[in-house]
């Protein structure tokens, strides 16, 4: 996942714990394989290269909620900003890049793609689909799942700050999970404590483009360059979720978000 990975999980044995650890491992290895937007071999860029276009159940499922969450956030999440992502990493100049972008930007939008049963169609050969705002997340739900299966009662899965909380800690108190200051991340800005809940901070600070004199966030949308905050976490029933709209409010701060907690840093 690029980023790193911790899980705590507590069992009555080791052996158990290691166990279901090896299971999660493997389930994560297999998601990273499979929707490797980078890895040319790699299931989703067969897709961006319209090398191939029937859905298993998993990705079609995928696509589905991620269309969902699109049209959720008025188009703020878009797993389609791949179609003008690679710019950033190879235009020289700030001219160069808004000159491709303007060309690229017709083409972004997850209406420019459509499920019909078990196939995925794009009406134009530029739109290109990233799933690595999604499927981290989607790996921790998952890896979720897979700690409740085994009737586990306590466990934390944290993959780069994506974290969900599996019931509450041994000794009955809520996992406390600390929100890094994104003017100086050794500092902590706040604290919340989950049980069963998944919490995401999406910041600006952590990865940017430098083109020229202009930086650029990781983060942006087709309508959106400039993130108002400086972070955003969101708390939600599920990590898929809660990534989502910490994305999102990161892009505009004024979007509507279903019930669930929000902390915005501001600056």
């Amino acid at each position: 996942m690029s980023t790193p990975c911790e899980l705590i999980i507590f069992s009555n044995t080791k052996a158990k714990s290691d166990e279901i650890a090896k299971e999660i491992l493997n389930e994560t290895k297999r998601l990273e394989k499979k929707y490797n937007y980078y890895d040319p071999n790699s299931y989703l860029s067969s897709i961006n290269t319209r090398k191939a276009s029937k859905l298993d159940a998993e990705s079609k499922s995928l696509l589905q909620r991620a269309k969902q969450y699109y049209k959720a956030t008025n188009g703020i999440f878009d797993i389609t900003v791949a179609t003008i992502k690679g710019l950033y990493t190879t235009q020289k100049t700030a001219y160069a890049l808004e000159k491709q972008k303007s060309a690229l930007l017709p083409y972004v939008g997850c209406e420019h793609f459509e499920i019909k049963k078990n196939k995925i169609y794009f009406d134009n050969e530029f739109t290109k689909i990233d799933l690595g705002g999604f499927v981290k997340e989607y790996a921790v739900d998952r890896a979720a799942s897979i700690v409740k299966k085994n009737k586990i009662k306590s466990a934390l899965i944290n993959f780069g700050g994506d974290i969900y909380a599996v019931g509450r800690k041994p000794n009955g108190e809520k996992f406390k999970i600390g929100i890094k200051n994104p003017k100086d991340t050794i500092k902590y800005i706040k604290f919340f404590e989950i049980e069963n809940q998944a919490l995401t901070t999406s910041a600006s600070y952590e990865r940017n483009y430098q083109i020229e004199d202009h930086n650029y966030s990781h983060i942006f949308s087709k309508e959106h360059n400039n993130n108002e905050p400086l972070s955003a976490t969101v708390i939600s029933k599920n990590c898929v979720e809660s990534g989502v709209y910490s994305t999102s409010l990161m892009v505009k701060t004024t979007i509507k978000t279903p019930s669930l907690v929000v902390f915005i840093d501001l600056g």
